[in-house]
């Protein structure tokens, strides 16, 4: 893991399965905010229940060592088609974890230029 993630995480990270088929792995703050925004949805409604399952019930807390190397759990590296190589991408107070083969198709994606003005249309992004 780079030095700068590193630094980010303070020794201490917890990974979750992520949305696309990788994992994500959280500053303790940063899974901190998605546990209390979690915990405050409705459990009646089973949209909830599953967000919950998906987040909390893959989460494992987990250590990073001087060299940078955290472990992960089997089935998550299962889940994400983890082998020797993979990719690390920043988000912010979390990243991602990505196959080779997962992440090109996610960059094959994200170069459609034609489809991102539509495909983006609905979300409201601004500048600070």
């Amino acid at each position: 893991m780079p030095s700068g993630f590193r630094e980010q995480l303070g020794g201490r990270a917890y990974l979750t399965q992520g949305f696309d088929r990788n994992l994500q792995i959280l500053t303790a703050n940063a899974f901190e905010q998605v546990y209390q925004t979690v915990m405050n949805l409705n459990i009646a409604n089973p949209l909830a229940r599953l967000l919950l399952r998906l987040i909390l019930g893959t989460a494992h807390e987990t250590s990073v060592d001087e060299n940078g190397h955290i472990v992960v759990p089997t089935e998550l590296r299962q889940f994400a088609n983890l082998q020797k190589d993979i990719f690390l991408i920043g988000q912010g107070e979390y990243f991602e974890i990505w196959s080779p083969d997962l992440w090109n198709q996610q960059e094959t994606q994200l170069r459609d230029a034609e489809s991102n003005s539509s495909r983006f249309s609905a979300l409201t992004v601004t500048a600070h």
